[in-house]
């Protein structure tokens, strides 16, 4: 026996629930039909009670919710966070190694050493997009893939770059393929059930900390003995490892759906649940309407118009404030206090620009303390996500980092300015992670890539401008530098507060033509295995 819930139309004198068994007949919305055996698709007959008596349909959130959390989900976060760790945070880390070092081995001129970082965010600018594009247009792996061969291609060219020029142009290009990088993101939350998302999502911050980390240390050992160019190669090999686990990797059931290839889809759903050791949801997979792709004029729809713009400030506000913090720690621990800074600077002055340090062990370990303290951040964001939503969550970290900016006006000692920098850092990365939870969230999966690499595009922006801001700017005015970075973030905070859409408890997106959330409400409260009918009541 098995206890069936029915919305009933018609017989109001029964019971809203009944013990039925295969010998029983019901009338469910006017229709009166006998429980009799079904087929599914492996050929298998199950007796109709054990499924929907309506013609039951499912989407593919209805299936990754009734799967759950497994073992396929536990080696998707690592191959993910290898892709995070490697392809991302070790490539971004060496930024701040290699550029001392041709500084003094090349004798390269100050602006010669911020061209090789800022030509790094020109390629991920520039590529985002792009990347977003492929990823909607031909797959989530397909896009992935390419990008990583290209950074692994290029990371290891560049350390046979004999003049200043030809790394300029290479590592162009790997920024390039680090553009790419953000539709891992992608692929990952949209194999992940809902309850899990943000918090695995999150997680995958650890995996940055993890590459950085790994980074110094590799630099530790090798720069003294092999120096800068063993240094650019083998920092790129991890990514030979992810790209062998890349074949391990399915493509996203949701772009099988959307692009019309529904056995692939319903194949990856089935090897998921086999993995997992749970079952597959009954009735049949809807196929849904098969859409244009990677289209840049559905972000710009009535419905997710102030969506994108919006995302496309608070993306550039985290990189702008996220990398100047990250300039201003340096010129603030330099010159020892906020207040001393400017007579600092005209020491800097006089100086010869081609005057250079080698990076020292005092060095590497600032450069590893800086690194985890950006855990609490990360962890904090852990708690509340789920707790106060994705939108109070952002606006939350723009309010601290900004309120931090304010109290360094104070002429705080060397022990403040470290706590005040820590925290401000801890709760602008944390708000970095929270974008990267809502904007896959809050994208149908049509332009899910594309939006994601949109905003990634316009943090690029954030970051190239902050320079200017962190270094040019600081040498005239401390204070206006710093009430750019708290104005910014205030501004920023308000158009978290703004978004129209709070995706907290909410599935994915599966199609454009709906309104959003029409899908997806409600689902939070179905149990696993329970399927969608036609008429889209909950049976």
């Amino acid at each position: 026996l098995r206890v069936v819930k029915f919305r009933r139309t018609g017989d109001s004198s029964r019971s809203d629930e009944d013990v039925i068994s295969g010998e029983h007949e019901v009338q469910i919305e006017g229709v009166r039909t006998e429980l009799e055996p079904i087929e599914l698709g492996d050929g298998a007959a199950v007796p109709k009670e054990f499924a929907n008596p309506t013609d039951d349909t499912f989407m593919v959130e209805d299936a990754v919710e009734a799967i759950g959390f497994g073992k396929f989900q536990w080696k998707l976060s690592v191959i993910t966070g290898l892709a995070w760790a490697s392809n991302y945070a070790m490539e971004m880390m060496i930024l701040s190694i290699l550029a001392p070092q041709l500084h003094c081995e090349w004798r390269l001129p100050s602006w010669q050493v911020a061209l090789l970082t800022s030509v790094v965010f020109v390629g991920m600018m520039s590529s985002s997009t792009l990347w977003g594009n492929i990823s909607d247009q031909y797959g989530r792996k397909t896009g992935l893939k390419i990008s990583v061969l290209w950074t692994l291609y290029y990371g290891i060219l560049s350390g046979f770059a004999p003049v200043y020029s030809w790394i300029l142009v290479l590592r162009g290009l790997v920024g390039f393929g680090i553009g790419g990088v953000p539709q891992s993101v992608t692929l990952y939350a949209e194999f992940l059930p809902m309850k899990a998302r943000a918090k695995c999502i999150l997680l995958i911050e650890v995996f940055w900390a993890i590459g950085t980390v790994f980074e110094v240390l590799l630099a530790v050992v090798v720069m003294p003995t092999l120096g800068w160019r063993w240094l650019l190669v083998l920092s790129a090999l991890p990514l030979l490892l992810f790209a062998a686990l890349c074949f391990w990797l399915p493509e996203s059931a949701r772009y099988d759906v959307l692009s019309g290839n529904q056995e692939k889809a319903i194949a990856t759903l089935k090897r998921i649940a086999t993995e997992n050791g749970a079952p597959m949801p009954l009735g049949k997979l809807i196929i849904s309407r098969q859409e244009d792709r990677g289209k840049m004029r559905d972000l710009f729809t009535p419905h997710f118009r102030w969506t994108t713009l919006l995302l496309w400030f608070i993306w550039f506000s985290n990189a702008f404030s996220y990398y100047g913090l990250v300039l201003l720690t340096t010129e603030f621990f330099q010159a020892g206090d906020v207040c001393s800074i400017s007579s600092e600077r005209k020491e800097v002055k006089a100086k010869c620009s081609l005057t250079c340090e080698y990076l020292t062990e005092e060095d590497y370990t600032d450069l590893l303390w800086t690194t985890l303290s950006e855990f609490p951040g990360v962890l904090v964001t852990l708690w509340i996500i789920d707790r106060i939503g994705r939108k109070k969550t952002m606006a939350l970290s723009f309010v601290v980092f900004s309120l931090c900016s304010l109290l360094l006006f104070l002429c705080v000692g060397r022990n403040a300015l470290t706590v005040l920098l820590f925290i401000a850092r801890a709760f602008i990365s944390g708000g970095f992670q929270a974008a990267y939870v809502y904007t896959p969230e809050v994208y149908p999966t049509a332009t899910r890539a594309l939006g994601l690499g949109t905003c990634s595009g316009m943090a690029r922006v954030g970051a190239l401008i902050t320079p200017f801001i962190a270094q040019v700017m600081l040498e005239s005015s401390v204070y206006l530098t710093l009430v750019v970075y708290s104005g910014c973030c205030l501004l920023a905070a308000v158009a978290s507060c703004f978004l129209p859409i709070e995706t907290k408890g909410r599935g994915l997106q599966e199609s454009s033509q709906k309104e959003w959330g029409q899908e997806m409400v409600g689902r939070g409260s179905q149990s696993p295995g329970v399927t969608r009918s036609n008429s889209g009541s909950q049976e």
